[in-house]
C-alpha cells in the first residue's frame, strides 16, 4: 500500500470513528425500504453468498440476509463495525458476519461470493477502480456486482465544484464519480448491465453537516458554496428551500447491477 493510500485509509478510519453514531442513526441510512429496494435490484436467490464491501453499520448487510444463506459485510472501521454487530444481535440473524478489511485488498479469494455489493461507499475511495476490481475478483462467474451510490455531473468543472463542497463537509470523500466512469468500470471488467436506475434524496444542509460534525468556519463556507451553486447552476444539483426555509440539496443517486459472465 503506498504512502498515500496509508494516510487516506487513517482519514476514513477517522472520520467514520467520529461519524459513526450520527451515521448509523440518520434516517436516510437507517430506511429499510431503501436497503429493500436494493435488494430487489440485485434479486438474490436463497442458497447465495453475498458480500458487502463498506458495510458501515451493517443494514444493507442485514437486508439481504433476510433472503440469502450467508452474507459478510466488510469495513475498514471498527466503530461501525461495532454498530453492525449490535445491530445483527438485535434482529435475531445469525446467518450475517461482519469483519475488518480494506476494500483494496480483499482478503476472500477468486469467485467467492454470488453478489457482491458497495453502497454510499464508492466516492470515499481513493482508487475506485481498484475496490471495483476487487469486488469482481471474488464474485464468481454468473454472479452479481452491484453498486449503489452519490453520482456527480459528466461535466467536469460541475463535477469539480460538486466534489469540492463534499469534501469540505467530509475531508474522506475523494470523488462521486459521474455515471458513465461507473459504468465504464463494468465495461472495463466485461460485465454485462442487467440494472441502472436513479433517484434522488433530499438533504437538508444543517443536519446534513451536523452529521459529520463539520466545523463552523468549514461550514459558513459550504453555505456560501451551496447558495451560490443555487444562484447560477455550478454543480447541476438540485438545491432548494423546503417549507421550512431551510436550504436542502437532492443528492443523485445511481444503482448498477451487473452480471460476471
Amino acid at each position: 500500500m503506498t504512502p498515500s493510500s496509508t494516510a487516506h485509509n487513517q482519514l476514513i478510519q477517522h472520520e467514520f470513528t467520529k461519524q459513526a453514531t450520527a451515521y448509523a442513526t440518520n434516517p436516510t441510512i437507517i430506511d429499510s425500504d431503501w436497503a429493500l429496494r436494493l435488494v430487489h435490484a440485485v434479486q438474490p436467490t436463497p442458497p447465495c453468498h453475498v458480500l458487502e464491501v463498506a458495510t458501515g453499520p451493517g443494514y444493507v448487510a442485514l437486508a439481504f440476509a433476510t433472503v440469502a444463506r450467508e452474507v459478510v459485510g466488510v469495513d475498514l472501521t471498527d466503530a461501525p463495525l461495532a454498530i453492525a454487530r449490535k445491530n445483527r444481535e438485535a434482529r435475531g440473524l445469525t446467518n450475517v458476519s461482519f469483519e475488518s478489511a480494506d476494500a483494496k485488498q480483499l482478503h476472500f479469494g477468486d469467485a467467492s461470493f454470488d453478489i457482491v455489493i458497495c453502497r454510499l461507499a464508492m466516492h470515499h475511495f481513493d482508487a475506485p477502480e481498484q475496490v471495483f476490481s476487487e469486488m469482481v475478483r471474488v464474485c464468481r462467474p454468473g454472479g452479481k456486482v452491484a453498486v449503489e451510490d452519490m453520482f456527480a455531473s459528466e461535466q467536469p468543472d460541475r463535477a469539480i465544484y460538486y466534489n469540492h463542497w463534499e469534501r469540505l463537509r467530509d475531508p474522506s470523500h475523494v470523488m462521486a464519480l459521474p455515471v458513465s466512469q461507473l459504468v465504464g468500470c463494468y465495461q472495463a471488467a466485461g460485465l454485462e448491465i442487467e440494472v441502472l436506475q436513479s433517484e434522488q434524496r433530499t438533504q437538508e444542509v444543517e443536519q446534513w453537516m451536523r452529521n459529520t460534525q463539520t466545523p463552523a468556519a468549514q461550514a459558513e463556507e459550504i453555505r456560501k458554496l451551496i447558495q451560490d451553486d443555487a444562484d447560477r447552476h455550478l454543480s447541476g444539483t438540485p438545491i432548494f428551500c423546503n417549507e421550512d426555509g431551510q436550504l436542502c440539496f437532492m443528492h443523485r443517486m445511481v444503482t448498477v447491477v451487473g452480471r460476471k459472465l
